[in-house]
């Protein structure tokens, strides 16, 4: 089954990758390749959350302010939680604004709310891909990756650089961990029951979830989506 209209987020990845082989330097096109093989070949689906698994409560920090927990999100009906890894991230500033046009509508028809997750904190500009795409969906702070450690995502890539002390713009001091920690993207459907109903990982942050198939597991839970 294949997404219908808009361009795919797949599609949009492939050129992404495309232009890069045009125009990064080959050894920078090597790391990048290099470290998304490896975090594949390492990924096993058995330290991951999965359906059927029971989640404790959390809250996060909304990125324009104040707080949302599960027992909120979760007060009428099911949840969409899509984990991303930073607001500069250019496969994330790709894949947000194409889960609020493609996924966000048919779900908030229906009362069911899409927060994007990252541990970029508020406080270092997370807020910046909201604004900078107008987003209508949730977007949260995973302090400490707390919530992704919770669930098997975070990883930290190998082959990074050495950051300076005094870099503002690299990732450990967006996320205020020193460490280049991030959540593999994933996204995970959540019942009123507080249960996993779907769960999608992907250790390659070069291929995500397809909004249909988000779509289609949602429409199992309840009544159909509007197209």
């Amino acid at each position: 089954m294949t997404d219908t209209g808009a361009q795919s987020l797949t599609a949009q990845f492939e050129a992404l990758h495309a232009e890069r082989e045009r125009n990064w330097d080959p050894e920078r096109l090597r790391r990048n390749v290099d470290q998304r093989r490896t975090l594949v070949a390492a990924f096993d689906p058995s330290t991951v959350v999965r359906p059927g698994d029971e989640v404790a409560p959390f809250a996060l920090e909304l990125s324009t302010g104040g707080t949302v927990t599960l027992d909120a999100l979760v007060a009428d009906g099911p949840v969409v939680l899509i984990f991303f890894r930073f607001a500069g991230c250019p496969a994330c500033n790709l894949a947000l604004p194409y889960y609020d046009r493609e996924l966000r509508p048919a779900l908030a028809a229906a009362g069911i709310p899409v927060v994007a997750i990252s541990p970029h904190l508020p406080e270092n500009g997370l807020d910046e891909i909201r604004a900078r795409h107008d987003l209508d969906l949730l977007v949260a702070a995973d302090r400490g990756n707390a919530l992704a450690r919770r669930f098997g995502l975070a990883f930290e890539p190998e082959d990074q650089p050495a950051a300076a002390a005094d870099d503002r713009s690299w990732i450990g001091a967006l996320t205020g961990t020193g460490t280049w920690e991030l959540p593999q993207p994933a996204v995970i459907v959540i019942d009123p029951d507080r249960t996993v109903r779907f769960a999608d990982i992907s250790p390659d942050w070069l291929v995500r979830t397809e909004a249909f198939e988000v779509r289609d597991a949602v429409a199992k839970l309840r009544r159909p989506l509007a197209a």
